[in-house]
């Protein structure tokens, strides 16, 4: 049945291999059933609902693109995504999350339709690489300040706007162990590091008494909290039209590059070779609308699906071990809700760090382009939001090419995107 379902002979690979692949990618990407639910619940959303929604999506991501691609790519609710639907959607605009997950599913119907249509990949093109990195590295910088605030690490100022916590304090104390158990295991090239970190962390806290010991296993919570609780028409009337541009923006960018960059380790997208890339956005595109339907923000290809491939993971095989071991993982329920937020701000805060390497990949020789670059980095973490960041990027860079004459390498696409943003701010500011 394997053979036939995901043609492993002809990847020269085995059952084991794809399986043992499967495992260490879920080793490295499971922080999220933790970080997850520790982040979506700062809006009023049941933690043990989204904890299922955010397994469930993950097991059904995973599944579909193991069994419509056949690639060996992991998926699950995507890190910087789900901290702009709770920190800048609901807490800095004040939607409620029933609307920001309305936001999400029409986004994932828009972003079908321009995987469909093959519209997405114009788009791509038409983003300068600068942009590109500028928006990974301050979507990480962007993640970098809620971990330090989340961990007690950087507190609110008045005089400065921010300031350094109390360091001597049980929380940022643990959270700064976390860090550098994670970055340590992670140099050793210990599989599942972030997920010791976490697990590190939230034990020694049960230790010390900080946190609560509330069990290890039993049956999943109730995933009624959050399932079907999505308010399409109200994020269609309630002024969330940049936001799902967004939401768009950033699965355009972010999964595609995931999926590209993964493939071609696998070896899965090569020139003169069929590909089924055109399949595996179909189920990226799918996974996204599905999460928002039982409870969770976009769903998007994990970069940690590069570590399966290194163990040796060639098809879809690789996926659906990923997605059954997701739902697995719901019997684990009541050790999830025993991570304080302390335990995840390590995750958090190493996440973004990695997504930081991206700046290096920017031309900053070039005014033009290393300016909007660094726009879109700052603007993010210091505006608190990944819309303002990617419209000062896109709004400058169009700028600056125009003022210097060289208007002619502006891809149309950019400038609709710039032009969208243009509008955003002048009619529909918060």
């Amino acid at each position: 049945m394997f053979e036939r379902l995901f043609k492993l002979k002809e990847h020269d690979t085995t059952i084991r291999a794809e399986v043992v692949a499967g495992l260490t990618t879920f080793l490295t990407m499971s922080y999220i059933i933790f970080v997850n639910p520790d982040i979506l619940s700062t809006t009023g959303m049941d933690r043990d609902a989204v904890f299922v929604a955010t397994c469930l999506a993950a097991a059904l991501g995973s599944a579909v693109m193991a069994l419509v691609a056949n690639w060996p790519i992991g998926m699950a609710p995507g890190m910087g995504l789900n901290a702009f639907f709770a920190f800048t959607v609901v807490a800095a605009l004040g939607f409620t999350w029933q609307q920001a997950l309305g936001a999400v599913f029409i986004s994932g119907i828009i972003f079908l339709f321009l995987t469909v249509t093959g519209v997405r990949s114009w788009l791509i093109a038409g983003i300068p690489p600068s942009l590109r990195s500028a928006i990974a590295a301050g979507i990480g910088l962007f993640l970098g300040i809620i971990a330090l605030k989340n961990a007690g690490i950087v507190v609110d100022n008045p005089a400065t706007l921010v300031g350094l916590g109390d360091l001597k304090q049980t929380g940022p104390l643990l959270a700064i162990l976390g860090f550098f158990v994670i970055a340590v295991l992670d140099s050793l090239r210990v599989r599942g590091s972030i997920l010791i970190g976490i697990l590190v962390v939230t034990v020694l806290s049960m230790v010390l008494g900080v946190s609560e010991f509330k069990g290890v296993v039993s049956a999943p919570p109730s995933i009624a909290p959050t399932f079907f609780q999505l308010d399409i028409m109200g994020a269609l009337h309630g002024g969330l039209v940049h936001v799902i541009l967004v939401f768009v923006l950033v699965e355009v960018f972010d999964a595609t590059g995931t999926l590209i960059g993964v493939a071609k380790r696998a070896k899965l997208v090569e020139e003169g070779k069929p590909s089924r890339l055109g399949r595996a956005l179909l189920a990226d595109s799918s996974a996204i609308i599905a999460g928002s339907m039982i409870g969770t923000s976009s769903t998007t290809a994990y970069v940690e699906s590069a570590s399966g491939v290194q163990a040796g993971g060639r098809t879809g095989l690789t996926a659906l071990t990923i997605s059954v071991l997701f739902l697995a993982a719901l019997f684990v329920s009541p050790l999830a809700a025993a991570v304080p937020s302390y335990a995840t701000a390590p995750a958090l805060l190493y996440v973004a760090g990695l997504m930081m390497r991206e700046l290096t990949e920017i031309e900053w020789d070039d005014l033009t382009e290393a300016a909007p670059a660094a726009l879109t980095a700052l603007a993010m973490p210091f505006t608190y939001s990944i819309a303002n960041g990617l419209a000062f990027g896109f709004v400058s860079y169009v700028i600056l090419k125009l003022c210097t004459g060289r208007w002619t390498v502006i891809h149309p696409a950019t400038q609709i995107v710039a032009a969208l943003f243009i509008v955003r701010f002048a009619f529909f500011a918060e």
